[in-house]
């Protein structure tokens, strides 16, 4: 008696996926619909591709085999209107050929929605993506993202081209909205090219972005809040009510202004005088005296905002880094060398 034999034998897999490909928001056959976006684009799919490739679309869509089978699934059309539709197409598109078509304008969204319906193989994808075509514009978005979704890979490879490219990241609209968490994280870099100067700066730009904008939100408007005239800041935060060190207190403290030389402190603090970014007077040069406005911004901030810049003038005074916190005398690699610098070293005689 002859012996029984099988095996499984895999056909061109290329020419499976393109004949899937055909059916992709294709009417013919097509069980169920979405209306998707602002547009209210119609999308055309086909429930048992859906339910088999993705749970969340199987609980969406009903018929998942808990049902009694009397039970009539949902018929829809179902109205996604968060979504954009190229976005809900990339989704789609993935589902029905394990493959999808990416460009800069969605990668993000896309990868929004691969955490959303638990698609672990198109957040990959996205992820890879969006690490091969970083650019200065997109990599504080790309960058924000990451955290929000706990991507460790895309964190460190966002922070690794900032630090490449700091001083025109900076002036990016998506710097300016990073989150107060991730902005501390990048401000924790050793390796971010720009002086400490600049640094500060950038800081205070970003913060009055974020106190308008934050308080913006609050009120129903856009979070896509451009910088804010000087002569209008006054007026706006008043009726805002997101005071300036409020929205800084966390990124403020990593600041390392022990790198600063005297004359750029004492700039610092006249600009202060204005919006309170680091809301303290100096010490007098290791006294113990605060200055005139020192005990209004004492009580806005911090007592480790409080020390940071009495540490800094400390360390002027006394010539040495002697009480200030080693991470804050450590110079950038874009720190511009200034004089005082070889007193900040520990191991300097």
């Amino acid at each position: 008696m002859a012996r029984s034999c099988s095996a499984r034998l895999q056909g061109e897999a290329a020419a499976f996926t393109a004949a899937l490909r055909t059916l992709v928001n294709n009417p013919q056959f097509s069980d169920v619909t979405f209306v998707v976006g602002r547009e209210q684009q119609r999308v055309f799919a086909h429930r048992c591709v859906l339910a088999c490739r993705c749970q969340a679309f199987r609980g969406m869509l009903g018929g998942c085999g808990e049902d009694p089978p009397s039970s009539v699934p949902p018929q829809g059309p179902f109205v996604l209107g968060n979504v954009q539709p190229d976005v809900f197409l990339a989704v789609i598109e993935f589902l029905y050929t394990n493959s999808v078509s990416l460009n800069s304008h969605i990668a993000l969204e896309v990868l929004t929605s691969s955490v959303e319906y638990g698609l672990q193989d198109l957040c990959k994808l996205c992820v890879e993506f969006i690490k091969d075509t970083l650019s200065v514009e997109q990599v504080c978005e790309a960058l924000q993202a990451a955290v929000t979704y706990g991507q460790a890979d895309l964190q460190q490879h966002c922070l690794a081209f900032i630090e490449s490219c700091t001083a025109a990241v900076v002036r990016t609209r998506g710097f300016h909205e990073l989150s107060d968490t991730v902005l501390a994280r990048v401000l924790r870099s050793d390796r971010l090219a720009v002086d400490e100067l600049d640094l500060v700066q950038a800081v205070r730009e970003w913060a009055h972005v974020s106190s308008v904008s934050a308080a913006q939100r609050g009120r129903g408007g856009s979070q896509n809040t451009p910088p804010v005239p000087d002569a209008q800041l006054g007026v706006l935060q008043a009726v805002l009510g997101r005071p300036v060190p409020e929205v800084a207190a966390l990124p403020v403290q990593e600041l390392r202004l022990p790198l600063l030389a005297p004359s750029e402190l004492a700039t610092l603090e006249s600009h202060n005088q204005r919006d309170l970014l680091i809301p303290v007077s100096c010490l007098d040069f290791g006294g113990a005296g605060f200055g005139i406005w020192g005990e209004v911004g004492a009580t806005l901030m911090s007592p480790s905002q409080v020390e940071s810049i009495a540490a800094a003038w400390r360390s002027h005074a006394l010539r040495r880094s002697s009480g200030v916190p080693p991470q804050l005398c450590r110079p950038r690699r874009g720190t511009r060398p200034r004089d005082h610098h070889r007193h900040l070293d520990p191991h300097a005689k």
